[in-house]
């Protein structure tokens, strides 16, 4: 599989919907919301975006929802308290959607905010000396990440085990439900924030695995570290619930809406 590649039809539809909404919110700042899974190419695009607005001379700053994450610290109490997969990082419930508020109305307010971030290689948050900073008067935000503006599911929906993780260690449901009533609460506050929802939309669940996969691969042949085989199986499950449930339902409702082929390519664009 190639790596994610910068077709300019998607460029240019995501330029032009943003450039059309600045003109039309000209009193508060636009935020994008870049939805895709582990693999699709959206902090590639994401990157690409915020270089073309830099450039025409637009205040600019690109938020991953991966720099908000609860600190490792945090995780672990919740991983004593409530379940030991929350140790993990990523789904909902793993975040500081707080944090996440905070900043959003500080950009709205046009002051200076210092914009969050997490290594991953350390599994935890970077000291706040060292996070960067969304000067005042940014008209543009870019909020890229895997289940930006993903819904909750019904009740009846997390009953039935989706993998062997939930089967085996969440066989009473109690995480996928805490991930679920975290969705459905405050996460819905940070989402509601978003005045473009735009969606790369794999084929299907099994090519985000190859996709993650092939990442794994690649950062052990650069490296010499990286998952295993096995790893990456029981690290995706974490995702496969969620990732379906987007993959279904918000295609319908996304504002742009980008459906990929397995080697990322697009296949259609639509806004």
């Amino acid at each position: 599989m190639d790596r994610p590649l910068l077709d300019r039809r998607i460029l240019e539809t995501m330029i032009a919907a943003i450039d059309s909404r600045l003109d039309r919110q000209p009193d508060r700042p636009v935020v994008f919301g870049l939805c895709g899974a582990q693999g699709s190419g959206k902090s590639t695009i994401a990157a690409a975006l915020a270089r073309q607005f830099v450039t025409a001379g637009v205040g600019t700053v690109v938020i991953s929802l991966d720099d908000l994450y609860l600190t490792r610290r945090e995780r672990e109490m919740l991983a004593g308290e409530v379940h030991p997969l929350l140790r993990t990082r990523g789904v909902p419930g793993t975040h500081d959607v707080a944090l996440g508020l905070s900043l959003l109305a500080d950009i709205d307010a046009a002051v200076a905010a210092p914009l969050p971030r997490f290594d991953k290689a350390d599994d935890d948050r970077v000291r706040t000396a060292d996070w960067d900073i969304a000067p005042s008067g940014t008209r543009l935000v870019l909020f890229e990440g895997w289940c930006i503006g993903a819904r909750p599911q019904s009740s009846s929906a997390l009953e039935t085990p989706v993998n062997d993780l939930e089967r085996i260690e969440d066989a009473d449901g109690r995480w996928r439900r805490y991930v679920n009533d975290a969705l459905a609460a405050d996460y819905q506050r940070l989402f509601d924030r978003i005045d473009l929802l735009a969606l790369l939309a794999a084929p299907s669940f099994e090519t985000v695995f190859g996709w993650r996969a092939q990442q794994e691969r690649a950062l052990r042949s650069r490296t010499g570290a990286g998952m295993s085989g096995d790893e990456v199986v029981r690290f995706v499950q974490h995702y496969e619930r969620l990732t379906r449930h987007m993959l279904a339902e918000m295609p319908d409702r996304a504002d742009l809406l980008v459906r990929l082929d397995e080697r990322r390519k697009p296949i259609s664009v639509s806004f």
